[in-house]
């Protein structure tokens, strides 16, 4: 397997977006605080933005799983809403 993830070096937000929607409440702060090298508060409001549209994303994924509609996965849209629901409730946006 090769991961051409590694050939280039983009957007750490794009990385850090994956926080809010993978780990559970509360986590995702303990994270950020972590996180060497440690992202300045633009690159973590880049990441809140990111995360909100793969959240966005994976909500209607999952109504498109609910009603029966071809590529939908209706087990997305509960984790989806809880990410969101952290994303509204984060303090660096």
């Amino acid at each position: 397997m090769i991961d051409f993830g590694g050939l280039f070096a983009g957007d750490p937000a794009c990385d850090l977006a994956a926080v809010w929607i993978l780990l559970p409440d509360g986590a995702a702060d303990r994270f950020h605080a972590a996180y060497r090298p440690a992202p300045d508060a633009a690159t973590l409001r880049r990441a809140c933005g990111w995360a909100v549209l793969k959240a966005l994303a994976c909500i209607l994924i999952g109504e498109a799983g609910v009603r029966g509609r071809p590529g939908g996965k209706a087990t997305w849209g509960p984790p989806a809403h809880a990410a969101l629901r952290r994303l509204t409730g984060t303090t660096h946006h």
